[in-house]
């Protein structure tokens, strides 16, 4: 038995949204189109390079065009207010347990000392301790600190087997001995170590690599560093030998400076391109004290750009000396998690480059304007007091930003 024909109102319902699926068609077509035809235009100026990649590729430099705009839009932080906000809570509520075991004498509790190119990890130990965020009720901690110093194992001549062995035997010791290890598998655990050796100490322990909360001065991809969930720790050689850079640009003649030790390929390779240049005052070797006093320190105050490459690590003691001199860092490692990352925008205040970018140095340093430079040389001065160590800790220094960054990686963890 044949069905009923659609009615009147059926077909002109059908019509309707077939008009209408067809208008949408063609309007998806356009924009497609149209985005087809125009192509995506890259932000050349300071206040959006943060939205760019973490290295600038040629011809994506910060442009002149915000160079002279020091607005909320061109703050060294990503977010101002809500670091400002998050920040004052931290002070407020951040409450961190030291494990009680271990000799001080020995490698536990105290730092070796607050000088040299790993001081950081000794006054992070000896902060820790003078600060209103310790507590000795575990019940009220956010976090716990696994108090042990390969930094100070190193300085009493502890071979690399028994620094592993002795740290193994230590974090084995407090899992079994306090119950708060295993709420979390150590998730809500960190350790601290500045010292390059101080990341292979921990390898007889691959579920606190896994787990635990790991603050260092080596944060490398390709090492075993988890990004968002590790920190880096800044490696600042204190104390400077000379007073902070600032309002001091007209005396900043040279273009680009280096000087150090070939202990990486990327400085073999700068020392190769660039020692013959001119506008480029660039050393395979330090400068020998022999020649005058402060000469290395000295040579800071007088350039714009000072070349950071890495060392047997990504990182370098040299980026904080820039910050601190005045002198604009260019960073040149591949997969380096650069301290506070998640909360200073590094376009402001350094040039972020690939080692491939070596070659190109320098015309990409001559491509940075005199605005440009003024704007990156501000930033920078705003963000010395962030690579400063103190004794007791002061607010907003290094301490303080490292905590912060714990402070924000507590909240991910559930027990």
């Amino acid at each position: 038995m044949a069905g009923k024909p659609p009615s009147l109102s059926t077909c002109s319902l059908q019509r309707s949204l077939l008009t209408l699926a067809a208008l949408t068609l063609i309007s998806f077509t356009f924009l497609s189109l149209r985005s087809l035809r125009s192509p995506p235009q890259y932000a050349s100026h300071l206040s959006s390079s943060s939205k760019s990649s973490p290295g600038f590729a040629l011809g994506e430099y910060p442009g002149a065009d915000e160079a002279s705009d020091h607005s909320s839009s061109s703050s060294i932080y990503h977010s101002p207010e809500v670091f400002r906000r998050n920040y004052a809570e931290m002070e407020r509520k951040f409450k961190v347990f030291i494990y009680p075991d271990g000799d001080p004498n020995t490698y536990y509790q105290t730092p070796r000392k607050l000088t040299g190119k790993y001081a950081s990890e000794g006054y992070f130990f000896q902060n820790i301790r003078e600060s209103r965020f310790r507590t000795d009720d575990p019940d009220q901690a956010d976090l716990f600190f696994i108090p042990i110093s390969p930094h100070k194992m190193r300085g009493k001549g502890t071979s690399y087997e028994n620094m592993t062995m002795i740290v193994q035997n230590y974090v084995e010791g407090l899992i079994s001995k306090y119950p708060y290890w295993n709420r979390t598998l150590g998730a809500d655990h960190f350790l601290v170590t500045c010292h390059d050796v101080g990341v292979r100490a921990f390898e007889g322990l691959p579920f606190l690599i896994k787990n635990s909360i790991r603050v260092v001065c080596s944060p490398s991809y390709d090492v075993g560093y988890i990004p968002h969930k590790d920190v880096a720790l800044p490696q600042v050689l204190q104390p400077f030998a000379l007073p902070a850079g600032g309002n001091d640009i007209e005396n900043r003649t040279i273009l680009g400076f280096w000087a150090g030790h070939r202990n990486s390929k990327i400085r073999v390779i700068l020392a190769r391109a660039w020692e013959n240049d001119t506008e480029l005052a660039i050393s395979n070797n330090r400068i020998s004290r022999a020649i005058g006093e402060l000469v290395y320190q000295k040579q800071f105050y007088r350039t714009k750009f000072c070349i950071c490459p890495g060392g047997s690590q990504v990182n370098s003691a040299r980026i904080a000396d820039s910050i601190h001199y005045g002198c604009i860092p260019v960073i040149l490692s591949n997969y380096y998690d650069l301290p506070f990352n998640d909360i200073l925008d590094w376009h402001k205040f350094s040039l972020i480059l690939k080692e491939s970018d070596v070659y190109q140095l320098k015309s990409i340093l001559k491509t940075i304007s005199h605005e440009e430079f003024i704007a990156l040389h501000k930033s920078l001065v705003e963000v010395q007091k962030h690579f400063e160590w103190h004794s007791p800790p002061v607010p907003y220094d290094a301490f303080h930003m490292v905590m912060y960054d714990l402070w924000l990686r507590h909240h991910v963890i559930k027990y």
